[in-house]
């Protein structure tokens, strides 16, 4: 059986986990073993239930499916009509122009009162207040001078969230938005007993790899050469030794 090589730096985070969780048992330090020597962070993708053994994993694997992000095309209108070849009444502010057609505006009287109430360029007071004042047309030559060619409108290229369908201006955006809303870290100590969700097949049969009982072994053989784990390995042995025979009792 090789040696398991434990470095300077996870002895150091075991030794801190150890005395932190004084009860912990075997596999419970030995799964945070991997976590530290992995590097996992484990999320669970809450939409699709599924268990990942990091979120750069989960977002690869969405990105090679086509399934996290689609690009699409949007139209954006450059300004907005107030008057076309279908008005028939406008209502027109005195002091800066501003016009309201009764076919591209749908309440054009309320508009022409909001607009005059609190245009800056209106000086006239009544009583301290900002006078109402404004025009009404329905002559056809006076609607006129107000239809302006509108601008063509633009295309642009943005993309949408394949899991929410939300518009985003990049795909990094939506990337930043599936982080933080989609998913929920885990701890790799959590994961191999639950039973909710599904866990990823690369990532499963990478936890079925390192709990062989032979990595395990090789795990408490190389702790046991360290004088400071001494006392937890002792612990680790008499609880198995216990477990066994329990088991021993109970075939008889």
């Amino acid at each position: 059986m090789a040696t398991l090589v434990i470095s300077e730096n996870l002895k150091d985070e075991l030794l801190k986990f150890l005395k932190k969780n004084k009860k912990a048992d075997l596999i419970t330090t030995y799964l945070y073993f991997l976590e530290k020597k992995f590097h996992i962070k484990p999320v669970l993708f809450i939409r699709e239930k599924k268990i990942y053994q990091s979120q750069d994993e989960l977002v690869k694997a969405l990105e090679s499916q086509g399934k996290l992000w689609r690009e699409t095309e949007i139209k954006i209108q450059i300004g907005q009509q107030g008057v076309d070849e279908n008005t028939k009444k406008v209502y027109i502010c005195p002091f800066t122009g501003k016009v309201f057609g009764d076919n591209t505006c749908p309440n054009p009287q309320d508009a022409i009162y909001d607009w005059v109430s609190n245009c800056p360029e209106n000086k006239e007071r009544i009583g301290g207040l900002k006078v109402k004042r404004f025009y009404v047309s329905e002559d056809p030559d006076v609607i006129k001078n107000y239809i302006v060619q509108r601008k063509e409108p633009i295309t642009k290229v943005v993309y949408s969230s394949a899991v929410t369908g939300k518009l985003f201006n990049s795909k990094q955006a939506i990337i930043d938005d599936f982080l933080k809303n989609q998913l929920k870290p885990l701890e790799l100590v959590e994961v191999p007993s639950q039973n909710r969700f599904q866990i990823e097949d690369h990532f499963l049969e990478f936890i079925q790899k390192q709990l062989e009982e032979s990595r395990i072994s090789s795990f408490v053989e190389s702790l046991s050469t360290i004088d400071e784990f001494a006392p937890y390995v002792s612990q680790w042995t008499e609880e198995d030794k216990e477990e066994e025979d329990k088991d021993e009792e109970s075939a008889l």
